[in-house]
């Protein structure tokens, strides 16, 4: 090697990374320009392999002509002159067994998609963004005590906005002026990174530090976020460190050994999905997919990551019975997957103030949204998806049935607090013959609305964040299909678009009533006050957030019989104003009236002093905003700002 190249290998980043203590390895690896030598460097680790040289359009794709140079910590390196923006490149790496692999750049920022995946040469862009006011604001974030609903988007088939391809900067648009209409918090992007097979929707992952081309350049991809910011609306990806494909030009058997993937091969092997599954108790596999977390948060400026398939991380025995290797401890717990998320966890959490990071995970595996120091994974939320298969399998019964099996509604109640959850109804509910959500619900037609908005106004009103996967919110008949934009000329007909002007109405009532949100994980924000009717399948409970002054009463049946004389309980004397009802005709419902006002009344019911009697449509929804007596406010406000002034003492000693 040319001796003017020498002083521009990162040696101390190399040493980072072979330490699993890189947090941004993304800027040594790969390619780029260096300025000084007017050279393009190219940085790869493979220590095993036997040569590696660089091949690419500017060369004829000679696997001879651009030899790479093993350095100290099994890179391999060559600088190039003369390269152009946009050239395609690849690896050749000869293997330890002597087979020549062509291989797409581990740390490409650029890529082609599909049957052609070369890494393409960039240069870092000349994006400017424009959202350090909302960067900073969202430094200053809560997330636990603010406000989230979440709209989960697969980019590829959510709109067909004129063109042969969707556009990062024209889909940034669209959904900033959908979601800002519509009262969303944030969108959940379906993978983004790089990935060669459309229809794994992005959950096989080859390019784990580029954006997938299929809708632009890295530019435009930023432009996309910084536009949704604009909008206020942050930006969620999934992010897949769970496993990773056999694609020959990925990372599978990379230099010939088990690099990436776990070095026994029958614990490499992922049997449900014929994927492979890191070695995350290699340093530099850590290295590796931390540096891709922080990558998407330092560059493209994102709000947070959902973390795909965790409990598949989580237990060695995932999807293989009895065939594992245990731990040390002779257990199923995957304790190096463990220690990777917290580290994950804890490097994205102090470096991005107010990310968030969401995990998928399916168990009751302890602490996934407990503190790191006490023994948790460290993630700012879970999925709840036992919420989820609760609601969906009660409201798919027969209202006849559902008294039979009331606790699958109220069950939820006996653990929401044990993790920051976030309700999720995903994509995963909606293909594979599982029917759309309007399609799970039971009964005709009409009821099948009308189920479904009481099953959203019942997610809305309950402890945790929200997530609605497209089409949800306008209750789209057919299955999601990744190869199809959304059926949106259903909004042509009045139940559908009464269904997204509900969904609209749930989204502003939710981020306009701290009472909503404020308060997920304790009981002082929520009491219930009919729990048990399970003979009308009908229940009752308060939302409260003290310190706002701020009361929302709930109120469901889901039964299509209308009862005039629902007792609830209440806390103390006030009045009850209508919110919403989900059976107003606005929404597609049947019009039928209910109170706008009610008092309370002097009467016991379940251990509280006061009640009042509720006039309940069949199979609704009923928001109330409750306002206590002026003394009774007063009382409470104090209360209410003795506890957070304790809190602020105690905090501060």
């Amino acid at each position: 090697m040319d001796a003017k190249y020498l002083n521009y290998i990162p040696e101390g980043d190399i040493y980072l990374f072979n330490t699993g203590k890189a947090q941004k390895a993304w800027l040594c690896y790969g390619c780029h320009y260096v300025p000084e030598v007017n050279a393009h460097r190219f940085v790869l680790w493979a220590p095993n392999a036997k040569a590696v040289t660089l091949v690419g359009d500017f060369n004829g794709w000679d696997r001879e002509a651009t030899p790479m140079e093993l350095m100290e910590g099994g890179v391999w390196v060559c600088f190039v002159e003369g390269l152009h923006k946009d050239a395609l490149y690849k690896y050749c790496v000869t293997q330890a067994n002597g087979r020549q692999v062509l291989k797409s750049d581990p740390f490409a920022a650029f890529g082609q998609n599909g049957k052609d995946n070369a890494s393409i040469v960039w240069d870092g862009g000349s994006y400017q963004w424009t959202d350090g006011g909302y960067m900073k604001k969202r430094s200053q974030r809560k997330p636990l005590s603010q406000p989230m609903s979440i709209y989960e988007v697969h980019l590829g088939s959510w709109k067909d906005l004129g063109y042969e391809k969707a556009q990062y900067r024209l889909l940034g648009e669209a959904l900033a002026a959908y979601c800002k209409d519509m009262g969303f918090t944030h969108v959940e992007l379906m993978p983004v990174s790089e990935y060669p097979y459309d229809g794994s929707w992005g959950y096989q992952v080859t390019g784990y530090y580029a954006p997938t081309s299929r809708y632009g350049n890295p530019d435009d991809f930023k432009c996309m976020v910084d536009t949704l910011h604009a909008a206020g609306v942050g930006v969620i990806i999934d992010w897949v460190p769970a496993h990773f494909p056999r694609d020959e030009h990925g990372l599978a058997c990379f230099d010939g050994t088990n690099l990436f993937e776990c070095k026994e091969q029958r614990m490499a092997e992922h049997p449900d999905w014929g994927t492979l599954i890191f070695d995350y108790g290699s340093n530099q596999v850590q290295s590796f997919l931390i540096s891709s977390a922080c990558l998407f948060f330092e560059e493209y400026h994102v709000d947070g990551i959902r973390v795909d398939a965790v409990s598949s991380m989580l237990y060695l025995d995932y999807g293989r019975g009895s065939n594992f290797t245990p731990n040390k401890d002779g257990g199923n717990t995957n304790l190096e997957a463990v220690a990777f998320l917290q580290k994950m966890n804890s490097t994205v959490l102090q470096n991005y103030p107010g990310a968030i990071t969401i995990a998928e995970e399916s168990t009751a595996f302890p602490l996934i949204t407990g503190a790191v120091e006490d023994g948790g994974l460290g993630f700012t939320f879970k999925w709840d998806m036992g919420f989820m298969h609760d609601t969906i399998d009660y409201m798919s019964l027969d209202p006849y049935f559902r008294s039979f099996n009331h606790n699958r509604l109220t069950f939820s109640m006996m653990y929401a607090f044990s993790e920051n959850f976030v309700l999720a109804y995903s994509h995963d509910e909606v293909v594979h013959g599982k029917g759309s959500m309007v399609n799970k619900m039971s009964g005709d037609y009409d009821q099948k609305f009308a189920s479904l908005r009481s099953l959203y106004g019942y997610q809305f009103a309950h402890p945790g964040k929200k997530l609605c996967f497209m089409g949800g919110e306008f209750a789209q008949f057919i299955e999601w299909n990744w190869q199809q934009q959304l059926d949106w000329n259903l909004l042509d007909y009045p139940k559908h678009e009464g269904m997204r002007q509900y969904y609209r109405q749930l989204n502003h009532i939710y981020k306009n009533h701290p009472a909503l949100y404020r308060i997920d994980r304790s009981w002082d924000g929520f009491t219930w006050l009919n729990v048990d009717d399970k003979e009308r399948s009908s229940i009752a409970f308060l939302r409260s957030s003290p310190q706002d002054d701020d009361y929302v009463v709930c109120v469901c049946n889901f039964t299509p019989v209308d009862y005039e004389d629902f007792v609830i309980a209440l806390p103390c004397e006030g009045t009850l104003n209508k919110l919403l009802s989900s059976e107003d005709a606005v929404y597609g419902g049947s019009g039928k009236s209910c109170k706008k006002r009610i008092s309370s009344r002097k009467a016991p019911f379940m251990d509280m002093d006061y009640s009042a009697n509720i006039t309940l449509p069949g199979m609704s929804c009923l928001l109330y905003s409750f306002r206590p007596k002026k003394e009774e406010r007063a009382r409470r406000s104090s209360k209410a700002a003795g506890t957070a002034k304790s809190g602020k003492k105690r905090a501060k000693n």
